[in-house]
């Protein structure tokens, strides 16, 4: 029997412009396999040899982003899913909506070509869902159920495929998940991909050690945009004591001679680090030329 969230997803997806049966299937794969769908992608399972041909077959089928060369193939593949860096305020916010919203297009907001809209129905409808990416690493990062899977139809599709591994949360518990992330020092992202509707469906709370995307970023392919922000370190508060530098999940700090260096095109404006100073020296400025802040809360007032 075809449950209420699968006919959601079909429905809500005949009425996106853009969204065919190919579309539908991948999302219906990779909402309904996320751990083997991640597992694979990240390189943590390994297929057997047998199979290897099969599956190479349905990847082309859904995911045909055949370029002439590689860097073009990763620039269309992160144009399909990406995610958007939040400060911990702006994640708030997202999930504390207490009505419907949408936000179509957000070129400035989400620099990709394809997946960047926010339609959020039943904003109030949130699933925290065991992390896959965590979930497939051998030593994995705890606690597993921070992904945050928002509004509909995507919430009741994951929890009614994933029903060991997902479970329904409050708002006040989602601001709870993403306060103790960021003391975790890990980012908020935003994530947005074509077979999810064409839009924003989670937040996920990634660390850097077990997230697919950060690594396929450090790795050429540009999955993640930043918050449009960079920290700025207040002069004469900074007493060089290097717990910034250790929390930085992008290496965007050094010490330099006891003062702190920021290197602003490594720097996301995450705000981890902010969170981790124990003087109160740094803060988030805004940064033009890194794009325009996910900023639900002033698109709704």
């Amino acid at each position: 029997m075809i449950g209420r969230g699968t006919r959601a997803l079909w429905l809500e997806g005949r009425k996106t412009q853009g969204y065919g049966v190919r579309d539908f299937l991948h999302g219906y794969v990779y909402g309904r396999w996320p751990y083997l769908y991640i597992g694979l992608a990240t390189g943590e399972r390994h297929i057997p040899r047998p199979f290897r041909p099969l599956l190479s077959g349905i990847s082309r089928l859904l995911l045909p982003v055949a370029a002439t060369d590689a860097e073009t193939r990763r620039q269309r593949f992160a144009d399909r899913y990406h995610g958007k860096v939040m400060p911990t305020r702006a994640a708030e916010a997202l999930v504390t909506l207490k009505q419907p919203i949408t936000l179509h297009p957000t070129e400035q907001v989400i620099p990709y070509a394809t997946a960047r809209d926010i339609v959020l129905q039943e904003p109030d409808h949130i699933v925290a869902l065991e992390c896959p990416c965590r979930s497939e690493r051998e030593n994995p990062c705890l606690p597993l159920d921070v992904c945050l899977i928002v509004g509909e139809p995507f919430a009741q599709f994951v929890v009614e495929h994933n029903p060991q591994r997902a479970r329904w949360i409050s708002q006040e518990e989602a601001v709870r998940i993403l306060r103790e992330e960021r003391d975790r020092g890990h980012v908020h992202h935003a994530f947005f991909k074509d077979a999810m509707l064409r839009r924003f469906y989670a937040i996920c709370n990634c660390c850097s050690c077990c997230c697919g995307a950060m690594q396929a970023s450090r790795h050429g392919t540009p999955m993640l945009a930043s918050s449009g922000y960079v920290v700025n370190a207040e002069s004469g508060r900074c007493v060089g004591c290097a717990a910034c530098v250790d929390a930085c999940p992008f290496g965007a700090l050094r010490l330099v001679d006891g003062s702190l260096n920021i290197e602003t095109d490594a720097c996301m404006g995450c705000g981890v680090c902010v969170a981790a100073c124990p003087n109160e020296a740094l803060s988030l400025r805004l940064a033009p030329s890194r794009g325009e802040p996910l900023r639900v809360d002033a698109a709704v007032r």
